[in-house]
């Protein structure tokens, strides 16, 4: 049966938008060419879009030939503002940002370990309240939060976890009061990461891979054929909990002391930094980080040369379990410590699993480092404002 008119008119919509939504500005004759569409049906669908407030002039193409310049259309990127949080242990990052990504605010705040709930809500709340006026937002359509801890699938809320702060869940729940007409959404940061080097990082080649996050914790986000992966409880990933050698005992349901966490997390790290000698650079953000980046740095040193490698002997195990079971084929070593260690880090891991497995993989540095996560929750917050605001079926 043929679509009828109106129907046929809105899927043509939304595919003009899409095509805004992933090019960015496009004249009439490209949207011509990129949707198969005749030049009236174009004409009429940028007059529609237009009229709607949907799209809007946004400047001019240069011409091939002699006449006037073609016009480019692009997403009114006022229609709609959206906030990202990157909620850590230690405190909140920020970006409020307009329909099309445009960042127009950027902020940050530490939170102490010992602020009690109430209070570090408070502060949080009133930073994202803030950052909104401070760029010009009257309300936020979409809030998008990274967070550690497990998302439950069937509620996409963060679960409790013990040795999380409290103020965690209690930071989504009174963002959705106090900002009524928002949506707020909640995801995994290792998840976020991943999305933001699929999209603008280290994986943009790639459907499958995975993102090992080497940061304050270690976590894992698995990307199958271009589809995250969550599992049946949201705890694809929690790689944290993986029993390993090396350790002095085994982890339990409550703690990841004595899984791979203990090999490769930041204080672990910092461990085997003062172990070898390592000094961490000045001012070079997290110490285990800095540990790495000034290893890295010092091009040959024996003690720094060693450092490296047993930190690669630890991370390779951690790869190889991963690897063993998914194949993916790459892998990521996200976070501030994997885009510290960069290609010296990430090669030498590689050459640890080529004698380890027989399945050949890649390891890649970040590129997008400790930021990939306020980047992951910018980006989904724009996908889930876009398609709603323009009806498209949410991926």
């Amino acid at each position: 049966m043929a679509a009828s008119p109106s129907t046929a008119r809105a899927i043509n919509d939304r595919l003009a938008l899409r095509l805004l939504q992933q090019e960015g500005p496009l004249t009439a004759g490209r949207l011509k060419e990129l949707t198969g569409l005749s030049r009236p049906t174009v004409a009429d669908l940028v007059e529609r879009l237009t009229a709607a407030g949907l799209i809007e002039v946004a400047g001019e193409a240069r011409a091939q030939r002699r006449g006037p310049n073609a016009r480019l259309y692009g997403i009114v990127a006022g229609r709609a503002h959206l906030a990202a949080l990157d909620v850590r242990t230690e405190g909140v990052a920020l970006a409020v940002s307009d329909l099309v990504g445009g960042v127009l605010a950027e902020a940050s705040l530490p939170i102490a370990d010992d602020t009690g709930t109430g209070p570090a809500v408070e502060q949080a709340v009133a930073l994202v309240e803030r950052t909104a006026k401070e760029a010009g937002a009257d309300r936020l359509h979409t809030v998008g939060i990274g967070a550690p801890g497990l998302i439950d699938p069937a509620t996409g809320e963060l679960r409790d976890s013990t040795g999380l702060p409290q103020w965690h869940r209690r930071l989504v729940a009174v963002l959705q009061e106090r900002l009524p007409e928002a949506r707020v959404s909640v995801e995994n940061e290792t998840n976020l990461a991943a999305l933001a080097e699929q999209r603008d990082g280290a994986a943009r080649d790639r459907d499958t891979f995975v993102l090992l996050w080497l940061g304050h914790g270690t976590g894992a986000a698995v990307i199958l054929d271009g589809t995250l992966r969550r599992g049946a409880s949201g705890g694809t990933g929690e790689i944290g909990f993986l029993p390993v050698p090396g350790t002095r005992g085994l982890p339990s349901a409550t703690d990841c002391a004595g899984g791979f966490h203990s090999l490769a997390g930041a204080a672990a790290v910092a461990q085997l930094a003062a172990e070898c000698g390592v000094v961490p650079e000045p001012g070079a953000g997290p110490e285990a980080a800095g540990a790495v980046r000034a290893a890295v740095s010092a091009h040959g040193s024996a003690a720094h040369t060693r450092f490296l490698d047993v930190l690669a002997d630890r991370v390779a195990v951690g790869v190889a379990s991963v690897v063993a079971l998914l194949d993916p084929g790459c892998v990521v070593l996200g976070g501030e410590i994997g885009q510290a260690g960069g290609e010296a880090l990430a090669s030498r891991v590689h050459d640890r699993l080529t004698a380890m497995s027989p399945l050949p993989v890649e390891v890649r540095p970040s590129t997008l480092g400790g930021g990939a996560v306020l980047r992951g929750a910018l980006l989904t917050a724009r996908d889930h404002a876009q398609d709603e605001l323009f009806g498209v079926p949410e991926h």
